[in-house]
């Protein structure tokens, strides 16, 4: 079978959707750092939708860690297929407004050229929440991060996100360019103003007066939505029959995408708005509904599934208890401390809740898992810091905290080995060795990491009490007898 590429385009089967446009007539408008999954189930398809009536607006993309993106999709001359998936079945579409993928190690500088041209007017970004070198819990840049550290001693050879995107600002400075808009597409609270703030403050440090020219650069917030499972062997396997081709890395999701973005784009932009997205003044209730609701429930689904034996988030919502769980976690703790008007909140849970049960979807708990320590803040934490301060319960959200930290101690009740995947899993498992069978001293050591927790709920009695009286629980009895008790009270 052939490779899917622009000379085997021709050849795809009728009834599989392909660019409208003539690729070869367009040009790039946008460099998006961190080209992974997500993006390409997510802009990267809008994008596409508007490139027959805005040819200058295409994608070039950039791996910032390692090159596996660009050599699945170079020899496809960057086409790829994105195949939605739900009960009814999958549909294939092939995408083409990614012109080509920079390998950030090998092709820093064509990179940075690229970044600095005049033609680029926007630099997104999905790196994770990881990728900002920053302290999740103050969502200010961590100085001391080693990548950090490098970039501030090479300036001009950067290898971190904040890095790049101040040494290509610094060139444009220096040529007289205006700046591009940086539009952070990931899940951080107030993600605009949150890499504004990183950004600024790592060109401040570099020089008092790029830093006074990066404060005036546009970081426009985001908020995005759409579950994007890994890609397995038998997913390319099932799109290659649908195509026709083989494509090294097709995207498997759902048929549900949104995408609100806070309009603000000295130097222009596509007309997002054409292909569904909510163009808005102020993005952050949105961002924090998304984050509270779905993020909030996707974590604690993961950490509590995956210990119970779960593989999928499907798997998960298959048992009642857990549905419970997660009903009321979004009604009776999330949606109060959320302020929509004019947005039906309880409309919108029942949504997610059919979106978490799409049987087609086979989104992995432990790959929501990763990571933990750099999300808990803004998945969980954020919204337990407003119940505290109103006086109320968060029994659910304190659940899905004592969850994640049961899961960080490396080992399942069964007592096989976890892969923790978190820049933090080695303090962790020491902490957790260190602990033993003992909730309270695990308790003790993990609420003691401030970059996750700060020093105000490490300090908090009642959220103290809380979570370490859920982790006995869930050692003592296990996730399925703990999870019952609870949704039975």
């Amino acid at each position: 079978m052939p490779r899917l590429s622009a000379a085997t385009l021709a050849k795809v089967p009728a009834g599989v959707r392909l660019p409208d446009y003539d690729r070869s007539a367009v040009t790039a408008g946008i460099v998006h750092l961190g080209i992974g999954a997500f993006h390409r189930a997510h802009m990267a398809v809008y994008v596409d939708d508007l490139l027959k009536d805005n040819p200058d607006w295409a994608i070039v993309g950039a791996s910032l860690r390692r090159p596996d993106t660009k050599e699945a999709l170079e020899p496809q001359d960057g086409l790829y297929t994105i195949a939605i998936r739900d009960a009814s079945g999958t549909r294939p579409r092939v995408i083409g407004s990614i012109l080509k993928v920079l390998d950030a190690n090998t092709q820093r500088e064509e990179l940075l050229a690229l970044m600095a041209s005049p033609q680029i007017r926007i630099v997104s970004l999905t790196v994770t929440e990881k990728g900002y070198c920053h302290d999740p819990a103050t969502g200010e840049l961590d100085q001391g991060h080693p990548d950090i550290a490098h970039d501030l001693a090479n300036p001009t050879a950067p290898r971190s996100a904040p890095g790049m995107l101040v040494e290509a600002l610094a060139r444009r400075k220096a040529a007289g360019i205006a700046p591009f808009a940086v539009m952070s597409c990931d899940n951080l609270p107030s993600n605009g103003a949150t890499v504004k703030r990183i950004v600024t403050r790592f060109a401040a440090l570099r020089e008092t007066a790029l830093g006074a020219f990066v404060a005036d650069v546009a970081f426009p917030g985001t908020m995005v939505d759409r579950i994007v499972p890994s890609t397995t062997d038998a997913d390319r396997e099932t799109v290659a029959t649908l195509i026709g081709a083989q494509d090294a890395w097709p995207i498997m999701t759902e048929p549900f995408t949104q995408w609100v973005i806070e309009d603000h784009f000295p130097q222009g932009r596509p007309p997002f708005e054409k292909a569904g997205a909510q163009m808005v003044a102020d993005v952050e209730p949105f961002e924090r509904m998304k984050l509270r609701m779905l993020n909030g429930s996707h974590s604690t689904m993961a950490y509590l599934g995956y210990l119970a034996g779960y593989e999928y988030i499907s798997d998960v919502m298959a048992d009642a208890d857990f549905v419970k769980l997660i009903h009321g976690l979004m009604t009776e703790e999330a949606m109060p401390t959320l302020d929509m008007p004019g947005v039906d909140l309880g409309a919108y849970r029942d949504e997610l809740l059919a979106r978490f049960r799409n049987p087609a979807l086979k989104h992995r708990t432990w790959q929501i898992a990763m990571d933990g320590s750099q999300k808990l803040p803004q998945r969980l934490l954020g919204t337990i810091r407003e119940r505290l301060k109103a006086g109320q319960p968060f029994e659910r959200l304190g659940l899905g905290v004592a969850a994640w930290m049961r899961y960080v101690t490396g080992i399942d009740e069964k007592g096989e080995n976890i892969d923790v995947r978190d820049p933090l899993a080695m303090r962790m498992m020491a902490i957790a060795a260190e602990a033993g069978d003992d909730a309270e001293a695990l308790y003790v050591g993990l609420a003691g990491l401030t970059e996750v927790f700060g020093t105000d709920l490490a300090d908090n009695q009642t959220f103290g009490e809380t979570v370490a009286t859920h982790l006995d629980d869930l050692f003592e009895m296990g996730v399925k007898e703990t999870v019952a008790e609870l949704v039975a009270r």
